[in-house]
């Protein structure tokens, strides 16, 4: 038996719609299924990537904030793989959201850059080559 790959991650978001607008107009993650459970007034959002990976994205009132500075136990962030750190950086710069400086994993020598959702979840973008 072996584990084959990440399915999906779930986060847990403070605006539900600021989050969506976030992960769906921002990154361009596509939307699989969108649901609204009345009985915990909490949506429940299936975003897909190119590779078949997914992110849930859920809304629970009254969640607490993640304590994330200095780093807490627990996820430390989550990286997306992209084409080109720099396109990125400067599109997301451009759209108003702080980014990091470029560095450079000295392990792969690939460049990678930090940036935060709208509830300050660590995100980074990796560069495939």
């Amino acid at each position: 038996m072996i584990l084959k790959r990440i399915h999906h991650v779930a986060l847990i978001c403070a605006d539900y719609q600021r989050s969506k607008y976030f992960y769906t107009d921002i990154l361009g993650l596509s939307v699989l299924a969108e649901h609204y459970r009345i009985e915990r007034d909490s949506y429940k959002l299936d975003l897909a990537l190119p590779d078949g990976s997914q992110l849930e994205l859920f809304s629970f009132p009254g969640a607490p904030p993640r304590p994330s500075h200095p780093e807490a136990q627990g996820l430390r962030h989550l990286a997306f793989e992209v084409d080109s750190v720099h396109d990125w950086k400067a599109r997301l710069e451009h759209l108003g959201i702080a980014v990091e400086a470029i560095r450079m994993d000295e392990y792969t020598k690939r460049e990678f850059v930090f940036f935060a959702d709208p509830d300050g979840l660590p995100l980074e973008l990796y560069a495939s080559a």
